[in-house]
């Protein structure tokens, strides 16, 4: 990304780094976990950028927003733009398996590499990434940590955090 722009959302689940060009979203980085994104050296702080997507994660994190339409511009190979544009069309509060996930993008024994790509998504959330879980019901890896993925599940699907014990079945 050249003349890389970023600024910070509070959230209840932390802080969340919002990188871009300023009005098209690249990257979303949560605060803790393997999907933690730090600023670069050369990336430049700007409070004022990204107001809708400040706006719709605020609607989104209040119970107000289920389905985000944002500019995005997401960096990944021809396979991880694919997946995540299928993660795009899982509906809010739904979840379906890394298997179902690869039928549908009529690839059903490229689960592993769904799961790959589903990992590398750069823009959690928006791209809903926690919406995937493993065939047993399973809450599985998730780059803002499991904690974060039980949470985000439980505020779409209108339950507690702690109802959801690791597995969803």
């Amino acid at each position: 990304m050249l003349d890389v722009v970023y600024t910070y959302l509070e959230s209840p689940i932390g802080p969340l780094l919002l990188a871009g060009d300023g009005v098209r979203l690249a990257k979303v980085g949560f605060p803790n976990g393997k999907g933690r994104v730090a600023p670069h050296d050369d990336w430049r702080r700007d409070d004022g950028q990204f107001v809708e997507a400040r706006t719709q994660l605020a609607a989104y994190f209040a119970g107000e927003l289920r389905d985000f339409d944002l500019e995005l511009s997401p960096a990944g190979t021809p396979f991880q733009l694919a997946v995540w544009q299928a993660l795009a069309g899982i509906p809010f509060g739904v979840t379906i398996s890394y298997g179902e996930l690869a039928s549908r993008l009529g690839r059903p024994s490229a689960s592993r590499a769904v799961g790959a790509a589903n990992g590398a998504n750069p823009i959690p959330i928006v791209v809903p990434c926690h919406r995937v879980i493993g065939a047993s019901g399973a809450l599985t890896g998730f780059g803002g940590g499991i904690d974060t993925k039980r949470w985000l599940l439980a505020h779409e699907t209108g339950g507690h955090p702690d109802q959801l014990q690791g597995s969803l079945f």
